[in-house]
């Protein structure tokens, strides 16, 4: 009959490691097959390029025809906290609504701060016009309304802007607090994307 000897606990932590070595070698070397890398060049990625775009964004929330609508209404508040309006609104080359459509921004923009004016905005910028026709930015962020230029995130898009990433910079041109919060933003778009 074998003799079993006893182990030292140096010996015992050598071969727990030894053991726990080898299994994650075994689990390491599994085919999953759910993932496996992919050669960008497949997808017609071949060179990242940066691309700025100057448009025009604007909410109307006021009147017959509004493309901001407002689903949650806050309680009273200074800085709306809690407000949540869905948006459809106009893209255009010039800050006049009649100037060219290039596009619509649908999303939401929501009141995140009980301190400030300060937005959370999550919006898909879907364009209409040439080369871009059907394809979406994505954008999402902090929109704090008292700084004179505010910044969001580039956060991926669709068809031509695939993989996009970058930032925006919004400049209000007009707003109208007093009566309808009616506003015309300008927005300076750049993109990396392939």
């Amino acid at each position: 009959m074998a003799r079993i000897l006893p182990i030292s606990a140096f010996q015992f932590i050598i071969i727990s490691s030894l053991l726990s070595s080898f299994s994650m070698i075994l689990v390491s070397g599994e085919d999953h097959e759910f993932v496996k890398p992919m050669d960008p060049e497949l997808f017609g990625l071949k060179k990242e390029k940066l691309t700025h775009f100057r448009l025009y964004w604007h909410d109307i929330v006021d009147g017959p025809n509004p493309t901001a609508v407002t689903v949650v209404q806050p309680n009273s508040s200074q800085t709306k906290f809690g407000m949540i309006r869905m948006i459809d609104n106009q893209l255009t080359l010039g800050p006049e609504s009649s100037s060219k459509l290039l596009g619509r921004a649908q999303g939401f923009y929501a009141s995140a701060s009980q301190q400030d004016l300060s937005l959370l905005m999550a919006q898909n910028l879907a364009f209409v016009q040439g080369k871009y026709n059907g394809s979406t930015i994505t954008l999402m962020g902090r929109n704090s309304l008292s700084n004179k230029v505010r910044e969001l995130s580039v956060i991926g898009g669709s068809g031509l802007f695939r993989f996009a990433r970058g930032y925006a910079l919004l400049t209000t041109q007009s707003f109208n607090a007093s009566k309808s919060d009616d506003a015309v933003v300008e927005y300076n778009i750049y993109v990396l994307h392939y």
